[in-house]
């Protein structure tokens, strides 16, 4: 095995944009925490405050990013020797576990000191990677509700490298699944509109991460038809067009395939900004590099620093305009510090020892100490074998 490792620029990027697009939508719908108006954004319907809905979109863009990079691995691991089951599940753990449970701590503690509600059914699901079910059922647990999305990548974690590993004809079968799931959701939308399963279907989002695999797989495969769509400046322009659109709480084609469209939207800016000849915004430059490194815990960690901003800053009077500002600097600034200490004296040790378990080298950020950019149309997999 080389030393280098793969590489896909600008999509820390991407990564970026999704954590702090949810932490911003967070604090605008916990406004009411520190005395200040709720509806920033406006109101829906039932008068409920909106949030940015690139925090919803934001989570399936990190899925997205997810099918299509372990995909990817698991692809470039099977041209090598049969995948290793084994070690993928370890390098799951490695990458996701130590953070989830040490916040899951600190957030159990800060409930019990402030005498919050806790459901202890729900807290077990928690534990055992199925956060998405009391998310489902509207029964989760102050500070860690956004743990939905980290139970829904574990539960597909929990299939797909027996897929990747059984599975001969991948894309003919990855079509099928997505295929069966959207049509699902279709048909449920209209048979019995905001059922269960439909909401299960919504949330869960196995198919937008298969949107992404199968992205993975037609990129390693070279496939002409594919890349020609995908990577030219009238596609890109549309693209980022629909970003735009959701960034500015303006995006809705169909509210009952929103999220699958965007899924085939960051694919094709993924895709975009790892052949970067059409490339229209460049994300691979150093804060994005930075922010899309630290993610992870951005993302994890955010809400206890919007609760306990709260109490502090309540304490004084300030001036409601200033406020606002004060709140988001804060809150964002005092997240990414947080993420950044994890990552570097926390996160790290871990991601140490995952990479021994590493058949197909990879690097989460060009900074790595040896990494190779893998730009254009060929995945270059000679890069990651002997």
């Amino acid at each position: 095995m080389s030393s280098k490792a793969i590489y896909f620029p600008g999509l820390n990027g991407l990564r970026a944009i999704a954590a702090i697009a949810v932490v911003v939508s967070h604090i605008t719908l916990g406004l009411g925490e520190f005395k200040l108006e709720p509806n920033f954004f406006g109101t829906f319907q039932n008068g409920q405050p909106k949030g940015l809905a690139m925090a919803g979109f934001g989570v399936t863009i990190f899925f997205v990013l997810s099918g299509f990079l372990i995909t990817y691995l698991l692809v470039a691991e099977k041209k090598i020797q049969p995948i290793s089951i084994k070690k993928f599940y370890l390098r799951r753990l490695l990458r996701i576990w130590p953070l989830y449970y040490l916040y899951l701590t600190f957030a159990l503690l800060v409930i019990l000191i402030f005498g919050l509600d806790l459901d202890i059914k729900s807290l077990f699901l928690y534990l055992f990677y199925a956060a998405n079910v009391p998310f489902i059922l509207h029964s989760t647990i102050p500070f860690i509700g956004h743990y939905w999305s980290l139970g829904v990548e574990e539960q597909f974690y929990l299939f797909w490298p027996w897929f990747n590993q059984k599975i001969k004809r991948l894309i003919p079968a990855i079509l099928l699944f997505i295929a069966l799931l959207l049509g699902s959701k279709i048909f449920l939308h209209f048979l019995t509109p905001g059922s269960l399963l439909e909401n299960i279907i919504q949330v869960t989002r196995f198919h937008c991460m298969m949107i992404g695999a199968l992205g993975a797989i037609l990129y390693d495969k070279e496939n002409k038809t594919f890349i020609g769509l995908i990577n030219n400046k009238i596609t890109q322009t549309i693209c980022w067009f629909a970003i735009l659109l959701v960034a500015i709480n303006k995006f809705h084609f169909a509210s009952f395939i929103d999220h699958e469209i965007i899924s085939v939207v960051t694919l094709c800016i993924i895709v975009g900004q790892i052949n970067v000849t059409h490339r229209l915004i460049n994300l691979d430059i150093k804060i994005f590099d930075f922010l899309g490194k630290i993610s992870y815990g951005i993302y994890v960690i955010h809400p206890l620093v919007i609760f306990l901003f709260a109490k502090f800053i309540n304490q004084f009077s300030i001036y409601q305009p200033y406020k606002y500002a004060v709140v988001y600097f804060s809150v964002v600034s005092i997240t990414i510090l947080l993420a950044y200490t994890s990552y570097t004296y926390f996160e790290k040790y871990f991601m140490t020892l995952k990479k021994k378990f590493e058949v197909v080298k990879s690097s989460a950020s060009k900074e790595s100490d040896s990494y190779q950019e893998n730009s254009g149309y060929r995945s270059k997999l000679s890069m990651a074998t002997a």
